[in-house]
Formats: structure tokens, C-alpha cells, sequence
């Protein structure tokens, strides 16, 4: 973020210059096994300012991870680093930052998908969990696909779609999102 030092917020000519940039995986190395591997759509242009995913003030992804028990406590988008240590890592289907997800193609999506399925062969967790199903189902060609477990798996991991957990989702609250989380937490200590 800008130059010089650190700021907890980011201006605006920060996110001018965040567009099209792209932010790491959070993946855990030789630690616990990987439960469940959450996979945005793409970040943000606050998330690409800040490095973090899910940075948005709004943005549901961390109050509805620690409500849903998959966290002791909640984390700020800046502690993402601490979720290997939960067996939880986050990706994106497109790496690049923009306003909004509608300014990807579905090019873009499908290229995504294809990324997505060799990073789960790579790290094989246990559960995928794609956080918003319009991105899904152009990602997988899946145009029927709803929010919940899905009928096939990726590679080796079970599937799960999340409704998006941006705040512009005004049809999810933080409790519906939460309440998703619980049941994809719940499928995950079942399985194992």
C-alpha cells in the first residue's frame, strides 16, 4: 500500500494502482493436513491494496468463518497467514484485483476452474468451498448449480459452493453465511 508507512486504510490512488494486481495463496507447507481450501472469485481492488483477502470492510468471509467454529476467534483479513494452522488455506479462481467480478470473462472463469483443480490435485485438502455460485458455475459449466455440497467432487476433495460473502450480497446475511459454513464445517470433521 502507498509508499513509506503503513496505513489501515487505502486511499483512493491505492486502489487506482491495486487494479489487476494479484495476491498469493495462503496454502499451509508441512503442517496439519488441508481441511478445506476457500477459493474466492477474485480480489478486490481493497484486497489488492491491502494483500489480504477478504479485506473489504463489509465483507462477511472472516465473521462468518469464526461463527461458524472453523475459527477460536475472529481474524482480520491481516492475520490470513494463521489459517494453515487451522487446516484452512484461501485461493482465487482469477488472481487479478478489480472493481467489481462482473469485469471478468468467463474466459477468465473457466481458466480459473482449470488452476483451481490442479492446485487441489497438488494439496489434495479435503474440501474445496467456492464462495459464490454465479462464479462457479461459469468457472465448471455448471449453469444449475446452488449453494451447498455439490454432486461431484474436485479431484480428490469434496465440493461446496458459498453464497459470495461480499457485502454487496444483500440476499445472505452474516447468519446465512455463517450457518453455510457450519454445515460445510459439520460435513468436514464427518469425513474425517
Amino acid at each position: 500500500m502507498g509508499s513509506g508507512r503503513e496505513r489501515s486504510r487505502p486511499t483512493p490512488a491505492d486502489l487506482r494502482e491495486a487494479r489487476d494486481r494479484a495476491i498469493g495463496d495462503v496454502l499451509p507447507g508441512d503442517g496439519p493436513p488441508l481441511r478445506v481450501l476457500f477459493c474466492g472469485i477474485n480480489p478486490g481492488l481493497y484486497s489488492g491494496a491491502t494483500g489480504h483477502h477478504f479485506a473489504r470492510p463489509g465483507n462477511r468471509f472472516w465473521p462468518a468463518l469464526h461463527r461458524s467454529g472453523f475459527t477460536g476467534r475472529l481474524l482480520a483479513p491481516a492475520e490470513q497467514d494463521l489459517l494453515p494452522s487451522y487446516g484452512l488455506g484461501i485461493t482465487n479462481l482469477v488472481d487479478r484485483a478489480t472493481a467489481r467480478a462482473d469485469e471478468l470473462t468467463g474466459e477468465e472463469l473457466r481458466s480459473g476452474g482449470e488452476r483451481l483443480a490442479a492446485l487441489v490435485e497438488r494439496h489434495r485438502p479435503a474440501y474445496v468451498a467456492v464462495a459464490g455460485v454465479t462464479a462457479y458455475r461459469a468457472a465448471f459449466g455448471r449453469p444449475r448449480a446452488v449453494i451447498g455440497p455439490q454432486p461431484d467432487g474436485l479431484g480428490p476433495a469434496g465440493l461446496w459452493v458459498l453464497p459470495n460473502p461480499s457485502g454487496l450480497n444483500a440476499g445472505w446475511s452474516l447468519d446465512r453465511i455463517a450457518g453455510e459454513l457450519g454445515r460445510l464445517r459439520e460435513a468436514v470433521r464427518s469425513s474425517g
